[in-house]
This record gives structure tokens, C-alpha cells and sequence, in this order.
């Protein structure tokens, strides 16, 4: 508005608005109603969760409550450190599925990584299995024709794009489906940063070595992933299925006993409730002795930038990992305006001198952990669908945590020193990027 005193008012209008249209506000109570209905939680392990740690079941409680994902035992999780390993995991997942598959990505390219998998889908659909994709449009837009989801419904694939890019200025253009997800017959699923293209698992390099991460779990939290994906396509395809088909057939199969728990969970831009965020700050906030991130993009509102500064502040070790290579060198302007302030408040900050450093996590105190789609940015946290994988107590937490210690490795710190040599002009420039900061 400030910028454009006479136009800046209508683009507001336009664009700049939350507040939802009532047939969005219905469509939204439907999306809620089904997942209330199909995802129920076993109030016996929150339970046994508050007995052991009541912070920990308050936690979990708020994800229960905001995004109706249940906590579950009775589920193992396996972090997986680089595309090249969830690649290899997931085509043998893939091979071995018998019922269906749903694919949920944000960027899908042709490729090696994408025309393996497309192969197996091929097959399966052949042997019967149920295959169904789901594609974001604007994140496909440069790399698949605009009738690729044609393409592969006459390969016997299941496909429908989402929220189809439409040269207008409307709010709506601005929500993206920006999951990834795979879920395979209900047992297994797979989350994180990774994408289906080439850069992800280092084939086709193009800013030094893509540094990612994934979390695959197996067991009955898998369901809140069938259901998170279910409910879209229905959203998507304006149609009505019985979600309990879906189900496991075979429950032996699955993991009986785990350690730790494990919570998926959605964040929708339709609700009005910032899952993700206020997932990061109730860590933040619980932490005791150490708070490590992973994160690409590192643009922070007040709330988050205190609540990092406070943790500081208080002796908890916070450390932050970003890229030292950008894929976007004006969000990465952006980042790096943001170092001055944490830096001179206690907050370490390090970039990942390799390449780019796309994964996004969460590590506290040998507790908690977090994997997921979840960027620290403005658009991840409040304009896109996202989701992840909350966990408590688990053998990955540590896996995740010995990943980042290996990164920090492949690191330059950031210090104070280094924040205030940047050429004033610089700061400038990275001053009149951040006003654009919600937009990038």
C-alpha cells in the first residue's frame, strides 16, 4: 500500500486478504468433519504419554486438537538422511506394494528418480494395485506439459492437480499443495523435503551437492497419512469414498511394539491455525538443553525470531543450519538479513558449505524431533498445505540429530563479525527484499 498509494489498496483486496468465502468455509468444515470421523485417538496412550511426560502429551494434545492427528504407538520411524537413501527405499516400497499407492508431491520432473518410479506405477496398475498421484501445479509448471495428468490417466494412474495455476490475482493462487508424501497399502508412508526430480537425489546437480532428508514410517500411524491424502483428493475431486477400504488388511503385519511416539500431522492455509509454527515455538519452548534446525529459508516473523532469541538468552544451545549455495538468491538475501539479530542474541547460525541444504527438521533436547515439508519461511507457514512427522522419544530422534552434527561439520559458522562486514549496500538491499518477505 505504501508503495503504491493508489493501487496498493486494491491489491490488497485482491490478494492480500485471509478471510474466507463461505462456499471455502463449508468445503473447510467438510475437510474437518472427515477427518474427525476417520482419525480417532487412543486416549490410553495419551495416557501413559502425560504419566511419563506431561509437556511432552500437552504437545501432542494441541496437534490432536488444531489438526485432528491422532498420536500413536505401535509405529516405527527410520530417518533417512539424503534423497539418495529414501529414493532407494522408496522404489523398493513401491515394488513390494500389493493394494495401493497415493503419491503426493509438490515438484514432480521427469528424470531418472521420476520415469524408475513412473515405471513401477506403470506396472502396478497392470498387477491391479490402485495407483493415484497427486501434483501441485504451479510447482510443476516448468517441468510437466499442462496435460501431463492425462497423460497419466491413460496409463491407468490416477491423477488430479492441484489448484490449477489461472493468470488472475486472487488469495487463492497463493495456497500450494507443498507436501510430500508417499503412502504405500496403509503400512508404510514417507515424508520430508524430497521431491520427485533429480536434484533431490543428486542425478542432476545444480547448486553443489543437495543436501535432504526424509522420515519413513511403518505401522498404525501410516493411517493419518491415508487420510490426510484421501481427504484431498476427495477436496480435489469433489467425490465421496469410504476411507475404512483403505485400511490394512493384514494388521499382523504391522509393528506391535515401538519406542517412542509417533504424531503425522497436516497444517492447512484454510483454517486459520498455524500447525506448523506453533508446532516449531511449543519446541522452542519446552527445550531445556539444545534446539538444532534445519531449515532452507530462514525468514522469521517477531514471534518466532523472540521466542529463538529468548531460548538463547536462557543458556539453550540454538543452532541453525541453512544453505550456503541459494536456489533463490533473492530469499537467500532474505535469510541472511535475519542473521544480524540472532546472531548478536546467542543464536549460532551456520551454513551448509556444500550446496544447498534443503531439509527441514527440528531437534530438542534427545526428546523431540520433527521432519517434514515445514520451511521456516512465511508462505510454508501460513500459505501452503504442509505436513510432518512429530515425534517423541524415538530411535530416529537420534538419528536425526547425529545427521545434523555431521552437517555442522560441512559447515562455516556465521559470526557477529561476519554479519557486520556486509557492504552497506548489501544491507540495503537485503532491507527492501524483506518488505517483500511474505510474498517470497
Amino acid at each position: 500500500i505504501l508503495l503504491f498509494p493508489i493501487f496498493g489498496g486494491l491489491f490488497y483486496l485482491l490478494c492480500g486478504g485471509h478471510k474466507l468465502s463461505k462456499r471455502s468455509r463449508m468445503k473447510m468444515h467438510q475437510i474437518d468433519e472427515q477427518m474427525k470421523t476417520f482419525l480417532a485417538q487412543d486416549e490410553a496412550i495419551l495416557q501413559a504419554m502425560a504419566a511419563d511426560d506431561k509437556s511432552a502429551a500437552n504437545q501432542a494434545r494441541y496437534i490432536l486438537n488444531s489438526s485432528h492427528c491422532p498420536i500413536y504407538q505401535n509405529t516405527t520411524s527410520v530417518y533417512l538422511p539424503t534423497g539418495e537413501i529414501m529414493f532407494e527405499r522408496l522404489i523398493e516400497e513401491l515394488k513390494n506394494a500389493k493394494r495401493y499407492i497415493f503419491l503426493e508431491y509438490f515438484i514432480i520432473d521427469k528424470g531418472i528418480m521420476w520415469d524408475t518410479i513412473l515405471d513401477i506405477l506403470v506396472e502396478k496398475v497392470k498387477q491391479g494395485v490402485d495407483v493415484r498421484l497427486i501434483y501441485d501445479d504451479v510447482g510443476c509448471i516448468f517441468n510437466l506439459p499442462h496435460d501431463y495428468d492425462k497423460q497419466l490417466r491413460k496409463m491407468g494412474i490416477k491423477c488430479c492437480v492441484f489448484n490449477p495455476f489461472k493468470p488472475v490475482l486472487s488469495l487463492h493462487l497463493n495456497h500450494r499443495d507443498h507436501r510430500k508424501m508417499a503412502i504405500i497399502d496403509g503400512v508404510i508412508a514417507f515424508t520430508g523435503g524430497i521431491n520427485l526430480a533429480d536434484e533431490y537425489n543428486n542425478a542432476y546437480e545444480r547448486f553443489g551437492y543437495w543436501k535432504d532428508s526424509a522420515i519413513m514410517i511403518k505401522g498404525e500411524a501410516v493411517w493419518t497419512f491415508t487420510v490426510m491424502f484421501l481427504t484431498l483428493w476427495n477436496y480435489i475431486e469433489k467425490s465421496e469414498e469410504d476411507y475404512n477400504q483403505f485400511r490394512p488388511e493384514v494388521t499382523s503385519c504391522l509393528p506391535q511394539e515401538s519406542a517412542g511416539y509417533v504424531q503425522p500431522f497436516g497444517d492447512s492455509p484454510l483454517d486459520d491455525e498455524p500447525v506448523g509454527e506453533t508446532v516449531y515455538l511449543n519446541l522452542i519452548s519446552k527445550a531445556k538443553d539444545y534446539i538444532y534446525i534445519t531449515t532452507p529459508y530462514l525468514i522469521l516473523d517477531n514471534k518466532m525470531t523472540n521466542a529463538l532469541i529468548t531460548a538463547a538468552k536462557q543458556n539453550i544451545d540454538v543452532r541453525i543450519a541453512t544453505p550456503h549455495i541459494p536456489d533463490k538468491w533473492y530469499v537467500h538475501c532474505v535469510t541472511r538479513a535475519n542473521y544480524d539479530l540472532l546472531v548478536e542474541n546467542g543464536v549460532k547460525i551456520y551454513e551448509y558449505t556444500p550446496g544447498f541444504l534443503h531439509a527441514k527438521s527440528f531437534i530438542v533436547d534427545d526428546k523431540y524431533a520433527v521432519v517434514g515439508s515445514i520451511n521456516l519461511d512465511y508462505r510454508r507457514l501460513y500459505l501452503h498445505f504442509e505436513c510432518g512427522v512429530w515425534l517423541y522419544k524415538t530411535d530416529s530422534v537420534l538419528q536425526i540429530k547425529k545427521d545434523f552434527m555431521n552437517i555442522l561439520e560441512q559447515c562455516q559458522q556465521i559470526t557477529l563479525e561476519d554479519c557486520r562486514s556486509v557492504e552497506w549496500y548489501r544491507r540495503l538491499g537485503r532491507l527492501m527484499l524483506s518488505v517483500f518477505a511474505p510474498l517470497l
